[in-house]
Order: C-alpha cells, then structure tokens, then sequence
C-alpha cells in the first residue's frame, strides 16, 4: 500500500538525499541529521539533543508518521529516541526534528548527513467516547501491572 506525501526540504537540507526505503520490506524510512557539516553535535552519556532533519511534510487527513529510533543505533552505541515513537500529526507542517538521547557510557557524535531515526507512516483511528456507568467483564479485570505473570 502506498500513500502520497508532499515533502519540503528546507534550506539546511541542501545536499543530502530524501527519506527513503532501505530495502523494498522496510516500514520505515531513514532520517538524516541536517545540521552544519561544521558543527557536528555532541551527546554526553545521559543527555539528549534536539537534531533537525531538514525536512516538512504535508500528511494527508487521516495519517501520522511516527519518528521511532534506529535499532542499530541502539544496539551498537545505546542512542534511542526520547519519545518514542513520536508523533507528526497530519496539520503540522514544521520542520521535523528528533529527540536524540545518549544511554551509553561514550559520547556519540551526530554529523551532518548521519540516519538518526527512522519514519514510519501510518494510518490513524480517532475514538469517540461512549460513556458508560459499567464496562462489560472480562478475565483480567483490573488487573494492572504485573496481574498476567512475571
């Protein structure tokens, strides 16, 4: 299934290539750090940073992209995403940026044109409340954190 979505890249993302599949399976696409080639950006271990990614985009109603981390960015240096997976509502229209954090114990370096995160889009369900004085029973209850086993 594809979607159209018209894209923007912005002044600082001049030269480097769009958001693309990596192989013809991938649900997401790479993101690319768009900042100045003489500026690379530091992440000390515990801290985060806001990193641009030199692009808008215009979602159609009805669809959210998702800004979620790379795995091989976690698996080899501990760097994820903040909030994951974050959202892009289909009515913003600024510039996507992703909130870096550092849980390893060395500095990581994000350098201009580096795939920082990954884009995934998807379609989106709005709920409409239907308020109730009881919910039907089920098996679990209220069981909550940790009812279903260790």
């Amino acid at each position: 299934m594809t979607v159209s979505v018209r894209i923007k890249p912005l002044d600082h993302y001049e030269g480097l290539a769009l958001p693309a599949y990596e192989t013809a399976q991938s649900a997401g696409m790479d993101l690319r750090a768009a900042i100045d080639e003489d500026a690379p950006v530091t992440i000390p271990p515990g801290e985060w940073r806001l990193i641009p990614v030199g692009i808008a985009i215009a979602l159609p109603a009805g669809y959210e992209a998702q800004v979620r981390p790379r795995s091989g960015l976690a698996a080899k240096f501990g760097v994820s995403c903040v909030n994951t997976p974050g959202t892009v509502d289909a009515d913003y229209r600024g510039e996507i940026r992703v909130n870096l954090i550092n849980h390893g114990k060395a500095d990581f370096v994000v350098n201009r044109g580096d795939r920082i995160a990954q884009m995934i889009i998807a379609p989106v369900t709005q709920a409409v409340w239907d308020v109730a004085d009881t919910l039907d029973e089920t098996a679990r209850g209220e069981g909550g954190f940790g009812s279903t086993g260790v």
